[in-house]
């Protein structure tokens, strides 16, 4: 029974990992797999939309005939019910797990597993969780009709606080307001700290997302800063939250408004990455006089891929910035007959020294209006999960996520708002879009001579 539950384990979190669902991570521990931390990433049009809400998973001996045991672990150090379903101690209540009595037929069966027990879990994560409070399901009175819009409030400002801002403080060493301010070389050195510099390996902190939410938070930046905007006018700074009916003691959700804050923070992150992809470069030109094994690696797939695009007749391009085996500069032309022909693309692919751990950071030099771009160049592309280490299947899915001529509609692909709005709008919207892209590609050759 034993063998076959760990199979079973493992197969699950093997085929989320491989999974196309943008909302969900899974991670553990090699040595470990009963052990589980999982990723969930707040639904769009919600209050928790792009949030980084993380949950502790334990599998039983006896899984699947007994459901796991599930805890969240974004709770704000235990100070923070973020819905009526999820306890401020970390509980979480769901007749599939046991912990709430549910209607005959929603209790555990074998036949569910992770991914169900994840998406049950987001699926609390609504427009309008205050209706998840038993008895509170179907308000009518108007005083109920206000608690709706201040129980929305807080937790918008709350998920952008907790689970997006000091998420990502703290994976930067950037101290919360008030603390001493550091440079950024001592951030940097915190950084190295935690994965590199501690002789006992299992004293470094273990988290699983580091990466992928540093990722996902240059995706969805500027919807960070449009939610910010709209916010402040409905929440003004020092405003207090509105206490629910259901929450008591600790098991609530207190404060006040702060956007300002939230802004300023917001900003300083945004900085603190673009810096690391900075001292990524240095220090890879550090290491490059060291012939460390990523170096090495990285310069051979360069000479590797360089050739095979020669030999291919491919119209693409690949150069090191300055030799440096850690920075490539992709170059493209748009394909014919297409809203991208005539344009010439550049894109920055920088390395971290310790890749694929790290993920490259990509940006387009080239300015491109395309809903698959951000403002700022960070595309939205996703290279095969399981060849991570292969950078040819980075540069094929940045140039795939340009050219994909009929993509499915994902709101978690939302890098760029006006052109996101337009692409996925009327005809008149798509066709303001098609415009704005195709001047943006006969700029982009103008851009190059």
């Amino acid at each position: 029974m034993a063998d076959h539950s760990i199979f079973r384990i493992t197969k699950e979190i093997g085929d989320l990992q491989k999974s196309s669902d943008l909302s969900l991570a899974v991670g553990f521990k090699d040595s470990d797999v009963r052990n589980v931390r999982a990723l969930i990433i707040g639904p769009h049009d919600s209050p928790y939309e792009f949030g980084f809400f993380e949950f502790a998973i334990k599998f039983h001996k006896e899984y699947p005939r007994k459901s796991p045991s599930v805890t969240s672990i974004t709770t704000n150090r235990g100070r923070c019910r973020f819905n009526p379903n999820i306890y401020s101690c970390g509980k979480v209540c769901l007749s599939i797990l046991g912990t709430w009595r549910g209607e005959r037929g929603e209790e555990w069966s074998a036949a569910q597993g992770l991914e169900s027990i994840l998406l049950s879990i987001q699926s609390l994560m609504s427009s309008n969780p205050y209706e998840n409070e038993p008895g509170f399901e179907d308000a009518k009175e108007k005083s109920d009709k206000d608690n709706q819009r201040d129980y929305v409030r807080k937790i918008r400002h709350e998920t952008l606080r907790i689970t997006v801002i000091r998420r990502l403080e703290e994976l930067l060493g950037i101290p919360e307001p008030g603390a001493k301010r550091i440079t950024v070389r001592e951030r940097a050195a915190y950084s190295l700290d935690l994965m590199d510099n501690v002789e006992d390996e299992s004293q470094v902190p273990w988290d699983p997302f580091r990466d992928l939410i540093k990722q996902r938070f240059l995706w969805h930046y500027e919807s960070y800063l449009e939610a910010i905007k709209n916010a402040r006018v409905e929440s003004p700074d020092k405003t207090q939250f509105v206490r629910m009916p259901f929450e008591a003691g600790s098991n609530s959700m207190e404060g006040e408004f702060n956007y300002s804050s939230l802004e300023t923070r917001l900003r300083a992150i945004k900085a603190a990455l673009d810096d690391e992809v900075l001292l990524w470069a240095n220090e890879g030109k550090e290491l490059k006089n060291l012939e460390s094994t990523v170096g090495i690696n990285l310069a051979r797939q360069f000479e590797q891929i360089q050739e095979s695009f020669k030999q291919s007749g491919i119209p693409r391009n690949v150069e090191l910035e300055d030799g440096n085996p850690f920075v490539w500069i992709l170059t493209f032309f748009g394909r014919p007959m297409t809203n991208l022909d005539g344009g010439m693309f550049r894109v920055r692919l920088t390395f971290s020294p310790r890749f694929p751990e790290e993920q490259p950071r990509v940006r387009y030099e080239t300015k491109i209006f395309h809903h698959r771009v951000g403002k700022d160049g960070t595309p939205c592309y996703f290279p095969n999960s399981s060849r991570r280490e292969d950078v040819r299947q980075h540069i094929d899915a940045i140039v795939d996520a340009l050219e994909e001529e009929s993509p499915p509609y994902d709101p978690r692909t939302l890098v760029h708002m006006e052109a996101h709005k337009l692409y996925w709008g009327d005809a008149a919207d798509r066709k303001v879009y098609s415009r704005k892209l195709r001047r943006s590609v006969q700029d982009s050759m103008d851009e190059a001579f």
